[in-house]
């Protein structure tokens, strides 16, 4: 895992700073796989359809809003194997495909205390690693009801605006809508 953040390229002043703390956090020793640690890794993905035109994304519970799809580690160190495992169980998708091997982004996200499943989860921090995947807009979606209640894919030029969150549209959402026009163009 310190290889594959060590090589990332930050895209912008944030990314340095996240990629900084995440590899401080490395160096600690603590338990960074597994979510009973503050702070602990957790992947999520922007996934396009073929034709890289839409996105889909899910109506998340805890957050009360549209969302990329993700999930924490659970002492699992494959992140790749761990996003792919998270959407299909998300959104029910089955065959999905990484359009880029590379980390699309790297945030530490802050999370305020909530409730799940009916306890309490203190606030904590998400030292999140995002990838960029493609699946066919044509299969067929399903919930997850004790995660999300809704799955849809979007316009592409929407990834800034379907979330409630404003601080992801425009710290996330914003740079993942910049970085993923630079790469379908190539």
């Amino acid at each position: 895992m310190d290889k594959i953040i060590e090589r990332y390229v930050p895209y912008n002043s944030e990314e340095e700073k996240d990629k900084a703390l995440i590899l401080e956090f490395l160096k600690s020793g603590l338990p960074l796989y597994k979510r009973e640690n503050y702070a602990h890794f957790t992947v999520s993905a922007i996934v396009l359809n073929k034709t890289r035109d839409q996105f889909l994304f899910v109506y998340h519970n805890i957050y009360d809003s549209w969302s990329w799809m993700g999930g924490h580690l659970d002492g699992d160190t494959d992140l790749k194997r761990v996003i792919i495992k998270e959407v299909r169980e998300e959104s029910g998708l089955t065959d999905i495909d990484f359009i880029t091997d590379e980390i699309l982004s790297l945030e530490v996200l802050p999370v305020n205390g909530h409730y799940k499943k009916g306890e309490y989860v203190s606030s904590h921090l998400h030292l999140n690693v995002t990838y960029l995947l493609e699946a066919d807009s044509t299969a067929p979606l399903r919930i997850k009801p004790d995660e999300n209640r809704g799955v849809k894919w979007f316009p592409l030029d929407m990834l800034t605006t379907v979330s409630n969150e404003k601080w992801f549209n425009e710290h996330i959402y914003n740079k993942l809508a910049e970085k993923i026009s630079l790469l379908i163009r190539k």
